[in-house]
């Protein structure tokens, strides 16, 4: 009763749209409607800037960490429970019920289900991710290299071929929500961004 409980929460919290509630409060703006359309943070920092995308980042991550944190620290539910409990909060995120079934792209809630689940993968993919953003300057580009890169880096640290396929299955969500942006990188169309030290 308890793992059902808390799978259902996790869908809950996951499906919270936080890039559209804080534009909408703060900005008066509806995200949807700017950029790519997109409620997660990158497009936030395009429509309203650093600070709001910074707060949407946390928000995002925070709401995968937590479901999988109770799970294991609390509820103490084995690493397939937890695995599962993780993936409610991703697909909430990418399939929002407070969005008539839309949502985000599923990078930051997916980056706070990895760091409760395996956080030395997590800073691993982060550092790809870091270094391709400061390269390209698109986020699309650095989260698939971050992504694509998880599996190997679960393997390599915890030798656990369960960890490890769950890691494929979040590379594989990535690649998916991330299917119009392959689409225009494609036909080098993609947008990029300026990072905060840049000048405007």
């Amino acid at each position: 009763m308890r793992y059902f409980f808390l799978l259902i929460i996790s869908f809950l919290v996951g499906s919270i749209p936080f890039g559209y509630v804080i534009c909408r409060i703060f900005k008066k703006i509806d995200i949807r409607k700017i950029g790519s359309g997109n409620i997660g943070a990158t497009n936030v920092y395009r429509a309203a800037g650093g600070f709001f995308a910074s707060i949407v980042l946390l928000l995002d991550i925070l709401k995968g960490f937590f479901p999988v944190y109770l799970a294991r620290n609390v509820f103490n539910f084995n690493s397939l429970l937890s695995i599962t409990i993780g993936l409610s909060a991703i697909l909430g995120h990418i399939f929002s019920i407070f969005m008539k079934g839309k949502g985000g792209k599923g990078v930051a809630t997916s980056f706070g289900v990895i760091i409760g689940l395996f956080p030395l993968a997590a800073f691993s993919s982060f550092i790809i991710w870091l270094i391709s953003v400061i390269s390209t300057h698109i986020v699309s580009v650095s989260s698939i290299a971050g992504s694509i890169f998880l599996p190997l880096f679960i393997y390599l640290f915890y030798k656990d071929i369960t960890l490890t396929v769950f890691g494929m299955v979040i590379s594989l969500f990535i690649l998916y929500t991330h299917r119009e942006n392959i689409k225009r990188l494609l036909k080098k169309r993609e947008n990029r961004i300026k990072l905060p030290w840049e000048k405007k």
